[in-house]
């Protein structure tokens, strides 16, 4: 391929800006944008509107109706901010950078503080790190570099940095796609540092089971209803689901860790809660359910197996009420694959020396919120990131290494340069 000095010498700047990428990242990581609530979308879209200001970056924000996300359990709070950061060339063509902005939260167990950027043994630690703000500012500084070297660009940079994609009623992609409030192709960062042809995701779904029963003393429970035991056949119930479930396959090729082995269905019984002390007979049992479905399924199909399965389960129950909630869903990707994709590929040898031969298709059976950018119309989704079997994404001490970082913003600097020039496969 051929590649002029002054992309070489972008190349070259990337890797010497370790100080500034350090900084970005220290200033993103500080903002808890944690889901739940989400109550920090604003104060980091504040943040980004400070630090791409200077690059002449100009900004659109758009913010979720409430009554679109606002989930039935109050888990969600605060503004849905999103915020449209456009750097336009002169170029034909929108090249849509997709971050979500949201973490999980932070949760037990670090050795760092999870709301600062920790560099120690050779890794960049915090929440978020990895998943995903170490991708937005990979972004920012490969945009850094191709101005200081005054490097035309083949596509005007988007970046959509949107909420909610952790969880929730309505990620602001979602929201987006639908308004249509963005053009182009779209270069999803939900991925990871690997040589790999996205052939898809699952989509989830997260029900809230509410099992009322009526409180009373333990030592005298004759006029009490025991929520927890009443719910003991719907658990039952769905552990047999499970089973059942869990022998669907999809025909989506499986990551290359299965060894062979397919991808299937999935229901995992997430989180129970009830009950307070010994002394008393609880009135409230909660459960949360997470069901993976394959682009092969129907989503209305799978919501009436779990709610007909809730329903028979409880039917001879003792229970005073028993309530469903849906409070997340993310609809399946399926063959993503489109006309960019060659280039992207290319650009991703370029930053992290894959050989060419290095690339195979695959899914998984986790989830993303670009299922609601196919649903608006949006079939090709490119897909890169930071992550890594080993980074920790969604546990504690999450990390990403500088490395990672300098190699995906050179593919980034390579997809979005004109001087890029792939001589294969293009």
């Amino acid at each position: 391929m051929r590649k002029s000095l002054s992309f070489n010498n972008a190349l070259e700047l990337i890797a010497n800006d370790t100080l500034q990428i350090k900084d970005d990242l220290q200033r993103m990581l500080s903002v808890d944008t944690c889901f739940p609530p989400g109550n920090g979308y604003t104060q980091f879209a504040d943040l980004m509107t400070q630090i791409l200001s200077p690059m002449n970056f100009t900004f659109q924000r758009v913010n979720v109706p409430e009554e679109l996300w606002q989930t039935p359990d109050g888990s969600a709070q605060g503004e849905r901010v999103n915020l449209l950061a456009t750097l336009n060339n002169g170029a034909a063509e929108n090249c849509n950078l997709y971050f979500h902005t949201d973490t999980v939260p932070a949760g037990d167990g670090w050795r760092f503080s999870p709301l600062a950027l920790s560099e120690a043994e050779g890794r960049l630690y915090g929440r978020g790190s990895a998943d995903m703000k170490g991708t937005i500012v990979a972004a920012i500084a490969a945009l850094r570099a191709a101005q200081a070297c005054d490097l035309p660009l083949r596509f005007n940079p988007v970046f959509l940095l949107c909420t909610d994609e952790e969880g929730g009623l309505y990620p602001g992609i979602r929201y987006l796609a639908e308004q249509q409030l963005f053009s182009g192709h779209l270069l999803s960062f939900n991925g990871g540092a690997v040589p790999r042809i996205w052939a898809g995701c699952f989509g989830s779904i997260d029900l809230k089971v509410i099992v009322s029963g009526r409180s009373a003393h333990s030592g005298d429970p004759f006029t009490g209803i025991n929520a927890i035991e009443a719910a003991l056949p719907l658990m039952n119930a769905l552990y047999q689901l499970k089973g059942q479930v869990q022998q669907r396959t999809s025909a989506m090729p499986a990551p290359p860790h299965y060894q062979g082995k397919p991808l299937t269905s999935l229901l995992t019984l997430a989180a129970v809660h009830g009950g307070s002390k010994g002394s008393t007979i609880p009135e409230r049992f909660e459960l949360l359910i997470n069901r993976r479905y394959a682009p092969e399924e129907a989503f209305e199909d799978v919501w009436r197996e779990l709610t007909s399965c809730i329903s028979q389960a409880m039917a001879e129950s003792r229970a005073l009420d028993v309530s469903v909630q849906l409070i997340g869903h993310l609809a399946p990707v399926a063959n993503p694959y489109g006309s960019h994709w060659p280039r992207w590929q290319a650009a991703l040898s370029q930053g992290f020396g894959f050989p060419d031969d290095a690339f195979k298709p695959w899914g998984s059976s986790t989830s993303s919120d670009m299922g609601w950018v196919q649903r608006a119309g949006i079939q090709e989704i490119l897909l890169g990131g930071l992550a890594r079997p080993d980074n920790r994404i969604h546990a504690a001490d999450e990390f990403t290494t500088m490395a990672d970082v300098v190699a995906l913003s050179r593919s980034i600097l390579a997809y979005l340069a004109d001087d890029f020039q792939p001589t294969q496969g293009i």
